[in-house]
Order: C-alpha cells, then structure tokens, then sequence
C-alpha cells in the first residue's frame, strides 16, 4: 500500500464500509528527526474513524516516543509494523526483519504498548525466508509483550506479493493466541473473504490492494453486490478522489501522486487501456478531469451529489505530523 493509504483513500474506504482504515507505514525516524522529506500532514477526521496509526522502526524508545506521538495526534490504535519486505526498511533492521529477532520485537511491543492507553496492534508476515514459521512463534510473544491484536499476511518477505497466501498459518496463529486475529493476503472477493474466515477461525479480514482504484470491492466483500460500477460511478468516484488528495498533499504533490490511480480505476475493462495513458500524458487535473468528464457525461451529476453527500475537511484535525510516503507491508 505504498503510496496508498492517504486520508483520501481512508474516508473512501469508510464511505463503502469498511470497519477500520490505517495510515501509511510512519517513520519512527522521521518523527525523531523532522526529516524533510518526510514532513507531511495527517489528517484525522470524524468521518474515517476508528483509525489506526501504522509506525516502523528498530529501537524500543523511538518506537515508543513515536507511539505517544501518534496517540496525541488522535489515533484509535497504533500498529506496529514487522511485515514490510522492503528492502530499504529490512536493511535498517525495521519491518519483517524483527520476526527474525524475537527479543527486539517484544521489547518494542512492550515499550509502546507502556507508552500509550490506545490499543496497540502488530501486523506480521510468516517470516523472512520462504517456509518459515517465525509468525506463529513469535505470535504468542507479542500478546504477551502487550498486543492486543494481531495481523498476519502469510507470505514471506522474500515473496513480496508473488504466491498465494499460506492461510493454514493464519489458522495456527488464532490457536496459539486468546486475542483477535485479522487475516490479511488475496482478500479480493466476499467469497474468498468467507472462505478464509470461516477456515481459519480470524475475527476479520484486511484489504489492501483489492481496494486500490476499486472501493466497489469493499461494497462486495461486506455486501455481496457484485454489480460491477458504471463508467458515470467510477468517473465520479476518481475526480471526487481526486480533488480530495489535492487538499490533502497540494496541487503539485498530487499531480503525481494520483498518475498510478488512473489505470488502477479505469482498467478491469471499465476503459479502453490507450486511455490511461492519455490521462497520464496530461499536464495539469484539470485537463485531466475534463478529459474524463467527456468520456462519461453523466459523471457530472452523480459527482455534485458525491460532493455534496462529503464532508469538505471542516471537521478534520490537521498536524504536523512526519509521515513517511509508504504504505504498511
């Protein structure tokens, strides 16, 4: 979800119903030091909560004085991250590394769990190395370190995204442990959903990439609607993204930013596939949202009613957070 999660993409989760969103992946350093680079706003408002804050990092006392951090800005739950297969996280001993490193794990754990009255939550892979089982015997460790729940995405680093998700894991840890699990990997359906829940006995499931360019799959999965969204509803749905992640990250950051969510909304056939990169090819949102208006006319309406249905930030709690651009792994 690098690159993913933004406060936009969190309320669009809400409005389809998801039950709790979570931040992007927080540097622990980058709350430390205020590096540039990842100074950003994190807003919280009314109508994303319960929100959970996801913080990375490899020393107990950071991890804590971030947690604190996080817990005065407003978060519901601070999540700790030991599953991000990214390199550049790994190599700084952060992320799936610590499933590796059991006594630094719990000692994190137990430090913010101390530092905060949130509840604090880990969410875990199986482990670096393809076949390993780390997660189930670290799992057990963690609750007793203070977590009061546990996510885990049964692949391993070394996977990334590739395979399938190893759910018979998922189904030891939720005997090994008396808190809730919440199973994540290859949720891309209501029936898959059903199927690992009823299988492994976790209490929820997460979706990540299922969701990108797609909330109408958080409406199946919770639902069962599976009548795919007309062109007007995913023209609408992507400039009323759109506009919000201009509020959020400004005109030139967004520009960018939203680039990937163009193919990510109108591939799975909505749209012929010369039309993203059209999009991608123009300079500024506003020709882009003219462009897209103009394949789908009766977007306009349905977009003034979305609009007017959102809340435009009145209610939202800005600070100056630092938040690193990535995702949790």
């Amino acid at each position: 979800m690098a690159g993913v999660s933004v406060q936009a993409f969190r309320r669009q989760g809400r409005r389809f119903g998801a039950g709790l969103v979570c931040s992007e992946m927080v540097s622990c350093a980058g709350l430390q030091h205020g590096n540039e680079r990842t100074l950003g706003y994190l807003r919280i408002s009314t109508d994303e909560r319960p929100l959970a804050v996801q913080i990375f990092g490899s020393e107990p006392e950071v991890m804590a004085e971030a947690a604190r951090m996080v817990e005065d800005a407003g978060a519901d739950l601070v999540d700790v991250n030991f599953g991000c297969p990214v390199k550049k996280v790994t190599k700084t001993g952060a992320g799936a590394t610590l499933l590796e490193d059991p006594e630094r794990a719990c000692g994190i754990v137990a430090a913010v769990a101390e530092a905060v009255s949130v509840p604090v939550t880990v969410k875990m892979r199986r482990g670096l190395q393809n076949g390993s089982r780390s997660c189930l015997e670290l799992g057990p460790r963690l609750v007793e370190a203070g977590a009061e729940s546990l996510t885990l995405h049964p692949r391993s680093a070394r996977q990334m995204y590739t395979g399938e998700a190893d759910h018979s894991l998922t189904t030891e840890l939720v005997s090994r442990v008396d808190v809730p699990v919440v199973a994540s990997g290859d949720v891309t359906s209501r029936a898959r959903a059903q199927a690992i829940l009823a299988t492994t006995g976790a209490a929820a499931v997460m979706v990540g990439r299922a969701a990108q360019g797609n909330p109408w799959a958080l409406r199946e999965i919770i639902e069962g609607d599976a009548e795919p969204p007309a062109r007007e509803e995913v023209v609408a749905e992507l400039i009323l993204f759109m506009r919000a992640t201009v509020r959020e990250l400004g005109d030139k950051r967004a520009t960018g930013f939203l680039k990937k969510f163009y193919g990510w909304y109108l591939g799975r056939g909505r749209f012929p596939r010369p039309f993203k990169q059209e999009l991608v090819q123009l300079e500024t949102l506003e020709e882009v949202e003219t462009r897209l208006l103009a394949a789908a006319p009766g977007a306009a309406d349905l977009l003034e009613r979305l609009q007017a249905e959102a809340p435009e930030g009145e209610d939202d709690v800005v600070l100056d957070l630092p938040i690193s651009i990535y995702g949790g792994g």
